[in-house]
Parts: structure tokens; sequence; C-alpha cells
């Protein structure tokens, strides 16, 4: 009997397995060359397979994204959200996956505390993906690095450089950097730098991480700029931290230091006028919608891969 694939974090697929996902996500994307959007894939490779998902923060490009990529490869979905399902009422994290591991054949969960995720992964039996937690967001990083290569730019020695807050987005591009052999240099207000655990391991996989206040010098040379928002939902001290953040905003000037060729990401979604400007976020440069549509890709070969269809 096989392990459970649980994608709670990038590391737990690994370099060789993000890799076969990147080339299946762009090989089926190719294969369907503009198909109404519910049509399955041909091989429908899980038909018969049902996902389960739960949300415990608000959501649109994940909620409708593993929707959509669970009808194009056949199979389907169920919603729980706390608020009509016992999980708000206090039913435990553990139950609730013994329960829905009897009734899905996968579980995808969107939380805020990354403790939960690691619970329900561990009374399930069947594979439990991390929508986004406080800690990480591996899902988004799949498909941000899917849009790198759509745009011709290979990993290995990529130049990313990360503006603002240093969150969970920005955790699982550090763990990404590690495994596919690119740098990153993340230019954030002082007090506002990312867990250094993720520094520290993208580091000694082979990674140049290099942390910095001076935007500047940050984007000098980049191939790749990357910001969020830089408030997270009930956040606390919002205008504290705005004004720590202002300098950090992706404008032309900063966009003007990076390559001629850079392009922009953002995860969306986006507070136009605070992290990044409006010139910049509708610019040619910018590929937040691209990014956004490949968020269906991406999920559709990690669905794969934690079902070993892949």
């Amino acid at each position: 009997m096989m392990s459970v694939r649980h994608f709670l974090d990038l590391g737990d697929a690994g370099s060789d397995a993000i890799a076969a996902m990147l080339n299946d996500a762009h090989d089926r994307k190719a294969a369907r060359n503009g198909w109404p959007k519910a049509v399955p894939d041909t091989d429908k490779p899980l038909d018969g397979f049902v996902l389960a998902m739960i949300f415990e923060k608000n959501s649109t490009r994940t909620r409708v994204s593993f929707d959509i990529a669970m009808r194009q490869l056949g199979g389907s979905v169920f919603i729980l959200e706390s608020g009509t399902s016992q999980l708000g009422r206090g039913e435990s994290i553990a139950d609730t996956a013994r329960v829905l591991s009897r009734m899905a054949d996968a579980i995808m969960i969107r939380t805020d505390d990354h403790a939960k995720v690691e619970e329900m992964a561990r009374y399930a039996t069947v594979p439990v993906i991390n929508g986004l937690t406080d800690r990480s967001h591996p899902c988004q990083i799949v498909a941000d690095l899917l849009t790198i290569l759509e745009q011709k730019k290979p990993l290995p020695g990529l130049e990313v450089a990360w503006f603002g807050d240093g969150n969970n987005v920005l955790h699982s591009i550090l763990e990404a950097a590690g495994l596919l052999k690119f740098n990153v240099r993340v230019a954030t207000p002082a007090g506002y730098e990312p867990e250094r655990e993720f520094v520290d391991t993208a580091r000694e996989r082979g990674a140049r991480v290099e942390l910095t206040q001076d935007a500047d010098a940050a984007a000098s040379g980049a191939d790749v700029i990357v910001t969020d928002t830089w408030i997270s939902m009930g956040q606390a001290n919002a205008e504290e931290k705005l004004a720590a953040m202002a300098p950090y905003q992706v404008n032309e000037a900063l966009m003007a230091r990076a390559k001629p060729d850079a392009i922009f990401l953002h995860c969306l979604p986006a507070h136009v006028g605070d992290e990044v400007n409006e010139a910049v976020f509708e610019s040619a440069q910018s590929k937040v919608f691209d990014e956004a549509e490949n968020r269906i890709h991406g999920q559709k070969s990690i669905l794969l891969w934690a079902l070993n269809k892949l």
C-alpha cells in the first residue's frame, strides 16, 4: 500500500516532483486549447474522485481554481465552511479528518493556523493539501513558477525580488528557491522579515537569499518583481504597518531598476495604490491575471501528484 502524499509545503513533494507538476501543468494547459472551462481533459484522470474543500478563511482564487481543476480532471468537489459545518461548533480537526477520509478521496483546507493543517494530515488517511495558512501558501507558488516559465525564464539562477511583508507567500517562495535553485532578494522594513527557518533552509539548499531594507538595491537586475498585500484580514496595527511599508511600493521607478524584460507578480487580491501602483499593475509587465488563471493548472497537477497519478 502506497503512503499518503500530503502537500502541506513544497518540501513534501521535493524538487523532482515539483518539476513534474510544472511540466504536467504546462502540457495540460496547452492541450485544452481554448476549450470551455468545465469540459474535462481527454484522459479524465480523476474520474470518480471527490475532493473535500474546507474554508475557514475567505477565498476567491483558491476556491474557484480547485473546483475547476477537479472538473477538468473529471472529478467533483464538496465544500465545507466553518460557519455552516460542525467545525464551527467545536468538532475537532482530528474527528473531521477521520470522517472526511471516509467520504472523500482528498482534502484541501484553507485556514489561519498551520497547526490545523498538520493535525488534519496526522489523522487523515487521504491526501491533505494546504490551500493557505499563516505559515505558507505552496499552491500559489506552483502557479507562480508556471507563470515564470511561460515567460521563458528558466528557474535555475533566476533573480526574484520581493517587496513588503515577510509573509506566508514569501516563505513558500523561499522554499521553492532552495528546491529549484533560484535566488531571492527580500526588501522589507525592519521587524517584518520572513521567518529565519525559511531563509536558512533556502541557503542550505544552495539558493542565494539577501535580506535588505533597500528596495532599490533589491530590484536592481531582477527577473521577477513580487509583492503581496501589506495588511492581512483582521490584522491589528494597520496604520503603523502601512507607514512602515510605504517605501516598498512597486512603482515605475522600482520596475525600471529591474531587467527590461522583468515581470511583475502578485497573488491577489491587490490593494492598488498601496503595495503596487496602478501603472505597474496594469502594465504589460504585469502577469497577475496569467498567474491567477494558472492556479487552475497548478492545482490540477498538485492533485494528481497527491493522488499518485503523477
